[in-house]
């Protein structure tokens, strides 16, 4: 499977927790040393607690799923 097919597979299990609360992420890219970039959307574009669910939630499920994966960013 390929790095990007692996990303979106593991957004798709945090998805329903962001959507619970009125958000969504997209996938923007991925760089080849591992930093996935993400844009973060709908409600989840504004929280204030938007940094906290990038590392917390996203971040922690990628890096747990895909060992590729050194670090989320929100663009």
């Amino acid at each position: 499977m390929e790095l990007k097919e692996k990303v979106e597979k593991a957004l798709n299990k945090v998805r329903p927790m962001l959507k619970a609360d009125g958000g969504d992420v997209k996938l923007i890219g991925i760089t080849e040393d591992g930093v996935v970039s993400v844009k973060l959307q709908g409600a989840c574009g504004s929280c204030p607690f938007a940094q906290m669910t990038l590392k917390m939630s996203i971040e922690k499920k990628l890096k747990e799923d895909i060992p590729e994966v050194s670090s989320v960013k929100a663009v």
